[in-house]
Formats: C-alpha cells, structure tokens, sequence
C-alpha cells in the first residue's frame, strides 16, 4: 500500500476526525488486531460473533497510528487519530474504492458460479508474464478480502486480478463499486446458492451485476458454451470462449490425460495458441481459454499467453495432485463442491490410470435440488466405473446409495475405511462443500 494522509482517509470514508491530526501518514490498513504493523490503521468490523471494537486498544498497543469507529472508545489516547464513521464496513469500501481509482492499470474482476479461483490464478499466471500482477490470495474474494487485496496495490503494479464471490443479489453490485473493472469476467451459471436465490436465472441476473461497473470501454470475457450467458448482451464488448461454434476464442483438440492434466489448441481472430495446461480436467480449458481472451485483450504475445497458461498452480486444495508412497495419488479437490464440480471431477479420476476411490461428502446450498444432485453424483460414479466410493454426510448417504459405495456419517468415522481403501497403486479423489472439512483427510493420508 502506498503511503496516504489521515485528511485523504477522512474524505474517502466521509468521517469525521475527533482526535489525532490530519497529516498522520498511513502505510497500510488491518482488520486483524494481531496482525497490525507500525504506522497501520486498524479498522473495527462488527461480525455476528465478534466485533472488532473490543479491539482497538490492542490494535494501538501493537503500533497501529489510529482507527476508524463506530461504537465511541472510552478513552481517546494522546497521539492516536480517531475517525467516527457510521459504519466501518461501509468505510472500508468507500476507502477500497476510492483508493483503487488512484491506479490507472487494467483490472480484472472474476465471477461465476465454479471455477472463480482457479480462472483468477491462470488469468494472472497469464498477466505475469508481462505485468507485475496483483491478485486476491486464496479466495478472500467477500466484502472483507476485496477491499483487503485492492488496498495491497502499490505503484510497482501494472495489472490486477480480483475474484468476487457472491450469496445474495447485491453483492456483486457491492464489491464491482470498488474494483471497477475494466475487464469482466463470468466463468459460468451454475446451481450454488441456488438455495438463497431461487433459480438460475436469478443468479445469472446477480452475476451480471459485474457489468454496472465495467468501463465503458472495457471488455467483458463469458464462458460461450454456458446457455444462460449466451443470451447476455451489452455496450461493451464480448468476447465469448469455449468449444462452441459462437465462441471468438475456440477450444478445440483437446486431450484429457486425467491426473496428469490437458492439452489443447484455442484460436482467435489473432493467434492459434497450442497449450499445454499442467492441471487434472477437461473443464481446466474454459479458464485457458478465458486466460487466452484477457491476454489478448491486453495486448500480450502468443508466446506470452502459452508460458502463462504453462505455468498455472492450483491454488490451495483445487483439483492439487499430491503424489504419495507405493504410486498413491491424492486427487485434493477439497475446497468446495457443487454439482457441476463434483462432476467434472468425478470425470477426471474417471479417466485416471490404475484402481480408482472416490472420497465424497456433502454438497451444501442447493435446496431442492439437493436430493436428486447427490443422487446423480453417486449414479455417475457408478457410470464411470469407480472401483471404490466413500461417501461422508448426512447428504451423501444418497451418493452411496446409488454408487453401491460405503457411507458414513463424519469424517472421524470414515477415516478407518479410507486408510484402508488408499492401497497401493490407487488414484483417490477427496471432495465436499467447504463446510464437510475434508481438509483433515487430505491431512491425514499426507502424514
């Protein structure tokens, strides 16, 4: 973060300073008491179990130069500053906002429903290889981690890569006010959340709120074999990746060697890019793809785009091979689950070499749908020939009933079977919604 004025944070969050002065330099903002640094302000937010406020003086205690509030301290410390907003949420996005309008850089905001992250990771593997890139660590991509990582820039930036995730309509619209993209990116329409939004076309319509915020000049990049954002239209221009015959940037030839990731060639109008994409999945082309069309659009090489994609990570537990003992591969794709997926990885370990186990636990937030989605999830794997399956929820007992797979209640109880399942030679995949902490399997079976 480069260094601003106590006077520029008043006028950004329009507070109101009540002690300390207005030229008190700060160069850098925690919501964290325990993580604040020298110089840093310290901003409060009020959780449904916690509220930051409790925390101010520890906040000052460590070296933090002053604080935002709400709820008015007890005592006002000599040499602090203190700005009263009406709500320090609300200010920590007003400060976002107006501190990102300082960089005059290409910016890309990332939605859809699956996939945001690992298409954030690969469109910045992709930027890097031009541009000192800024992207949104993990998935801190809420009302908190967006303005956490827009209030990172600093001048030595020259392009940034920000992932924002939703639950609620309004919350793109929320978030898309602070980033200001100049390019848009929706990865796909698909059933998470439909629990709290209704049907499909009430998420496409909350995932397009991106585009109230888009430059006029800029550049919105869809996934073009997705139904529902094929009937997106705009001012700005579209460009549309995937295999279908209406997409600009076109997947083709595409060679799927399982754990051991995918190839395949992508034109566009300007350049026939062959890529090699070191991740497990055929669904890994839609995010080279959507790579290939932010390249291009600003203005890397053919060269450029290839090593980017080439030099993809999976960021934290997505779709991560871990290579164990006695050929053991651990498919760690724990992070979250919907439908769409589970299914996409379902297909991955499907086309793996040697005995395959499938780990599987609940798929949360999908309402009616929840039923009949387990239910075909345990009917693929039985499809796909999955030698083994352990499923692990109350959910997932349906997973199990139509795979012919074991069930288990918590991960505790299944620990036992998986161990013994996980034989030599075995590619295992292990996958639920975040809330299912598969984490710890993945943790155990690594010791």
């Amino acid at each position: 973060m480069k260094t601003i004025t106590v006077q520029e944070i008043v006028s950004a969050v329009r507070g109101r300073l009540t002690a300390g002065s207005r030229e008190t330099a700060v160069g850098a903002v925690s919501t964290d008491s325990r993580t604040v640094s020298g110089g840093a302000m310290f901003l409060p937010i009020k959780g449904e179990k916690f509220d930051g406020h409790d925390y101010i003086d520890k906040a000052l205690d460590a070296g933090a130069a002053g604080c935002l509030y709400t709820r008015e301290p007890e005592t006002f410390r000599e040499g602090k500053f203190y700005i009263r907003v009406p709500d320090t949420l609300i200010a920590y996005k007003d400060l976002a906002a107006w501190y990102r309008a300082q960089f005059d850089i290409p910016v890309v905001q990332v939605t859809g429903s699956v996939g945001k992250t690992t298409t954030k990771e690969m469109i910045a593997c992709v930027l890097s290889q031009r541009f000192k890139t800024l992207r949104t660590e993990a998935n801190y991509n809420n009302e908190v981690g967006t303005p956490m990582t827009l209030l990172r820039l600093d001048k030595s930036y020259e392009a940034a890569v920000i992932e924002t995730g939703m639950d609620r309509a309004g919350q793109i619209r929320y978030l898309g006010e602070m980033v200001k993209p100049t390019v848009a990116v929706i990865t796909n329409i698909g059933d998470m959340h439909i629990e709290f939004l209704g049907s499909r076309q009430n998420i496409l319509k909350a995932k397009c709120e991106i585009f109230e915020n888009l430059s006029p000049d800029g550049v919105a990049v869809l996934n073009g074999d997705d139904e529902l954002l094929r009937t997106v239209t705009l001012p700005q221009r579209i460009v549309r990746a995937g295999m279908g015959e209406g997409c600009g940037v076109r997947v083709s030839a595409v060679a799927d060697r399982g754990i051991d990731g995918v190839s395949c060639v992508v034109t566009t109008e300007k350049a026939r890019y062959a890529l090699d994409i070191p991740a497990p999945g055929a669904h890994m082309i839609y995010p080279a793809a959507t790579a290939v069309a932010v390249g291009e659009a600003l203005g890397l090489t053919e060269d450029e785009i290839v090593r980017g994609v080439a030099a993809y990570e999976p960021a934290g537990a997505r779709m991560r091979v871990v290579q164990l003992a006695d050929d053991r591969r651990l498919l760690d794709d724990c992070y979250n689950a919907g439908p769409q997926s589970m299914w996409a990885a379902l297909e991955v370990l499907g086309k793996s070499k040697g005995r395959k186990l499938a780990v599987l636990g609940d798929m949360a937030e999908l309402g009616d749908l929840t039923v009949e989605a387990h239910r075909q999830i345990g009917r693929l794997a039985k499809e796909l020939h999955i030698d083994a399956v352990i499923a692990v929820g109350t959910k997932a007992k349906d997973i199990a009933k139509e795979s012919g797979g074991q069930w288990f209640a918590t991960v505790d109880e299944a620990l036992g079977a998986i161990r013994e399942a996980f034989t030599p030679g075995t590619a295992m995949l292990v996958k639920a919604s975040h809330s299912m902490h598969f984490e710890r399997i993945t943790e155990e079976l690594s010791k």
